[in-house]
């Protein structure tokens, strides 16, 4: 009788393992059955294509065989408190964790850890789920979404140039007829000084330029081309840079400038070139504010057939997580600001036929951004203006 009770008892076993065996097999995760010991005791097919072991690699082995080296150190005392203490960290409790692959590929996947008493000891049964598929589908609708946002601000900026322009057209041209109609007066009666009479017509010449430029940008927004002329960059090259020390005084900042000898007259739009030139000069302002050394370089020199122009300053320089997104649109890393500036400006050298770059840095050099104008454009477009 008790032969026939241990007979039936290994036919219910029997049946009972290929059961368990299917359900392993079959299973789309991986499944790891290990002992006390940490050892691996099971160790199913979708575990083979997970992690690249084969069933005869697995077995009996350390169960850190899977797990990246850092969490690998520490398992082992993880599972050996929680014998002790009975103090559950991730029993019955799903959560992600590293895993390593064969290759020494680390990647996510979620894990869910049971508990099952046998006549051998505890034995505990982890079921892994790749988390790579997800992961792809999240950082796609991440992507997408920003691109979606990304999209609908930079569409944003077309409704902005057409109120900007349209509320400050009418401030701009009052401002621009006082300030003529005071001209004409004390030129007539000579009430001021030349100085101040001077100081006068700059700032009638400003509010002109200031009303150009909302023009130029609403074109530029709405694609037209640039309204191009030829510039004496020697002239033009000294204008931007006195336009930026205007506002410059009491900052301690130093500024120089270099020209080359043989520098040719560029077909460009002026009001463009100027507000990326000025736009960088102010930046590059703004980064030596805490250097002990407070000095920004403009060196325009000739390179093949591009003219160059160089904005070099004695800053800390920029910081490398900032340089893969520094001309994206809207991701100023600057307190103020929409980081539209470095975007347009770079897209307005490109409609210009050139480039805006920055300079990979030396070890303790400041940032150099580096303006590329072509000079074959001359001949083709130099008529536009």
């Amino acid at each position: 009788m008790r032969e026939g009770q241990v007979r039936e008892g290994e036919q219910a076993w029997t049946v009972s393992g290929a059961r368990l065996a299917s359900v392993l097999d079959t299973a789309v995760d991986g499944i790891v059955v290990i002992d006390e010991t940490m050892h691996i005791l099971a160790y199913n097919k979708a575990c083979e294509a997970l992690f690249g072991y084969s069933l005869g690699e697995a077995l009996g082995q350390n169960v850190s065989l899977i797990m990246p080296a850092h969490y690998a150190v520490a398992h082992d005392g993880y599972v050996e408190n929680y014998l002790r203490t009975g103090e559950k960290r991730i029993i019955g409790i799903g959560r992600e964790v590293a895993a390593r692959h064969k290759d020494g590929t680390e990647f996510p996947v979620e894990l869910s850890v049971g508990e099952a008493p046998t006549p051998d000891g505890r034995q505990f049964i982890g079921i892994l789920r790749d988390l790579r598929p997800r992961k792809a589908v999240e950082k796609s609708l991440a992507q997408a979404q920003a691109q979606l946002i990304h999209m609908t601000r930079i569409s944003a900026i077309d409704e902005m140039g057409a109120a900007i322009a349209h509320e400050l057209n009418q401030p701009l041209t009052a401002i621009l007829l006082y300030l003529q109609a005071v001209a004409r007066k004390t030129r007539r009666t000579g009430e001021i000084d030349d100085q101040t009479h001077g100081v006068i017509e700059k700032a009638v010449r400003e509010a002109e330029r200031a009303g150009e430029i909302i023009q130029r940008m609403r074109q530029f927004v709405e694609k037209r081309e640039p309204d191009r002329s030829e510039t004496d960059l020697p002239a033009f090259a000294r204008s931007c840079v006195e336009l930026v020390e205007l506002g410059s005084a009491g900052s301690g900042v130093r500024f120089s400038i270099a020209l080359d000898d043989t520098l040719p007259a560029l077909a460009i739009d002026q009001v463009q070139i100027r507000q990326v030139l000025v736009n960088l000069l102010r930046n590059a302002k703004e980064a030596v504010a805490d250097s002990p050394v407070k000095s920004v370089r403009l060196t325009v020199t000739r390179a093949d057939d591009f003219v160059e122009f160089r904005i070099s300053d004695s800053g800390p320089g920029v910081p490398k997580e900032v340089v893969p997104e520094l001309f994206r649109a809207f991701s100023s890393h600057k307190r103020k600001g929409l980081g539209l500036g470095l975007a347009i400006s770079r897209t307005i050298a490109q409609n210009h036929g050139g480039d805006l770059l920055l300079k990979p840095p030396l070890s303790g050099e400041g940032a150099t951004f580096i303006l590329r104008l072509p000079i074959e454009c001359n001949a083709a477009e130099g008529s536009n203006g």
